[in-house]
């Protein structure tokens, strides 16, 4: 009987894990400072927290800097990271050129994970694809682990260029 509760126990959990890697992977999610985020000012008390700014975007010849030379947008560059055997990789690269084709201002520039290491620790890279929203000014604003959606993509450069400015 002890085995059955037990093989229960496990199908609830897996399942349980299952879901939660299904609803949060992809997902577009702004990106804010932390204590445990070296490098990233901390906001004053009664402020809301500070943006994670990407030292090496927004400082020339930084390692981020180095890769995105000569391929950043005007508004946002979406820098994806990704390894040669990852499919969703292949699907994410389709979606993120299509919109930037369509949107104004807004560039592709996809990085291979495997041979830039050490930008990968450098900006807690855990799996691929990442996508990060980066703005003209270096600053990495959002960030998609996993697959995103188009439409998530095309919300979240909404939200960074306005919806004023914002055509498709």
């Amino acid at each position: 009987m002890t085995g059955v509760v037990v093989l229960v126990v496990a199908l609830v959990a897996a399942t349980a894990f299952g879901l939660w890697w299904r609803r949060t992977s992809g997902r577009v999610v702004d990106t804010r400072a932390s204590a445990s985020v070296p490098g990233v000012e901390m906001a004053q008390p009664g402020e809301p927290p500070a943006d994670i700014v990407a030292e090496p975007a927004g400082v020339p010849g930084g390692l981020l800097g180095e890769a995105l030379t000569g391929r950043t947008g005007e508004r946002v560059t979406m820098v994806q990271f990704s390894s040669a055997f990852c499919q969703p990789c292949r699907a994410t690269r389709r979606i993120l050129e299509e919109v930037a084709v369509v949107v104004p201002g807004v560039a592709h520039v996809e990085i291979d994970a495997e041979h830039h290491l050490d930008l990968v620790r450098e900006l807690d890279v855990r799996r691929t694809p990442t996508v990060l929203f980066v703005d003209a000014a270096g600053v990495v604003r959002k960030q998609a682990s996993g697959q995103p959606r188009k439409a998530d993509v095309i919300a979240a450069l909404g939200e960074l260029i306005g919806p004023a400015d914002f055509e498709i």
